[in-house]
């Protein structure tokens, strides 16, 4: 399964799984959603995230598990 808005850099957060090479680790969006953070909070408290790097964060979680 490909996950072009995950980025992973080893030069980049230690190589964490981000989000379009923003230092926004893809774990943050998903316990922030796991804490019940609604989307439209996240995506203020992040306003360089899109949606659709929410939504990839899920699936990119859920195909790692």
């Amino acid at each position: 399964m490909r996950f072009p808005r995950i980025t992973v850099n080893p030069d980049r957060m230690g190589g964490v799984p981000c989000i379009r090479g923003l230092r926004i680790p893809v774990s943050t969006v998903v316990n922030m959603l796991a804490d019940g953070i609604a989307i439209a909070d996240i995506l203020e408290a992040y306003p360089d995230l899109e949606i659709e790097d929410i939504q990839e964060s899920l699936g990119y979680t859920s195909a790692r598990d």
